[in-house]
């Protein structure tokens, strides 16, 4: 379902007809085991057979079909198959610790050779929004097949220690010094996994693919400005737009035609000459 909150008012109708319509196209269920043994799962869309695969990645508490709404539409209108996945701990799919990204990097992945190996693609571009779109930059660091040819990053944050204190402080009132400590050794416990073994910010350093970073300018939960952090941190790979007026995760659906344009734009250069980058 569609989050509450003012923000969403003005497109919660497009956004449910966009996701009636999902449900509702043909499509196979599709499921990995990830590195540590987790089962996930998703939902492949075909446009063509042989055509590229934008493999996508929803936000944190969310699900594909919501934080990606509009998506597989997108994909189709531009040529494209989709692989929208359930990330660990949300939908269908197996673990019960969210790691912002640390592990979902490696998810991800598992999710391109499972890709590879079932679809076989000429190209595979990766998408995400919020946590997704950190999952995919943080992915990027990886030793990842040479089909892989773009990344499209939408509204990331820039680091997850920096998003769970700017939650803590800002939106919450907690006193950050006190509980984000706590929270990290939770992690480290619980989840086994470390909340600064890597971030976005870090990981487009190394890079090899181009990204294309999206984030609206009144986006409340994930500031604009860790957009511009992870850009600052490699512009000659990065290729950054403002969406005018849009909340976190809401600039497709504030501008869908100038999102398709700018999208459309960067992958075509990602398949037909990744010189230009």
């Amino acid at each position: 379902s569609i989050p509450a909150g003012k923000i969403y008012e003005p497109f919660r109708d497009q956004m449910t007809s966009w996701i009636k319509e999902t449900r509702a196209l043909p499509h196979e269920e599709v499921s990995i085991t990830s590195f540590d043994g987790l089962k996930l799962y998703g939902k492949y869309y075909e446009f063509a057979p042989e055509a590229p695969i934008e493999l996508m990645f929803h936000g944190y508490r969310g699900s594909a079909e919501r934080d990606l709404s509009g998506g597989v539409q997108r994909c189709f209108s531009l040529g494209r198959n989709v692989l929208l996945v359930d990330q660990r701990a949300h939908g269908e799919s197996g673990g019960r610790a969210v790691t912002f990204g640390i592990r979902e990097r490696y998810d991800c992945l598992d999710w391109i050779e499972e890709a590879n190996r079932r679809f076989c693609p000429p190209a595979i571009i990766l998408s995400g929004v919020s946590m997704g779109a950190a999952t995919v930059l943080m992915a990027a660091s990886l030793s990842l097949p040479s089909n892989v040819r773009g990344i499209i990053a939408d509204c990331p944050y820039d680091a997850p220690s920096n998003i769970i204190r700017k939650v803590l402080g800002q939106d919450m009132g907690m006193p950050v010094k006190v509980v984000y400590p706590l929270i990290r050794l939770g992690g480290m416990l619980y989840g086994k996994f470390s909340l600064d073994a890597d971030s976005p910010v870090e990981a487009v350093r190394r890079s090899r693919v181009p990204i294309l970073l999206i984030h609206g300018d009144d986006d409340r939960f994930v500031p604009h400005a860790m957009s511009r952090n992870i850009h600052a941190a490699a512009p000659e790979k990065i290729e950054f737009h403002t969406v005018a007026g849009a909340g976190h995760a809401l600039a497709y659906v504030t501008d869908p035609e100038g999102y398709t344009k700018i999208v459309n734009a960067f992958v075509k250069k990602c398949l037909n000459n990744p010189e230009d980058f």
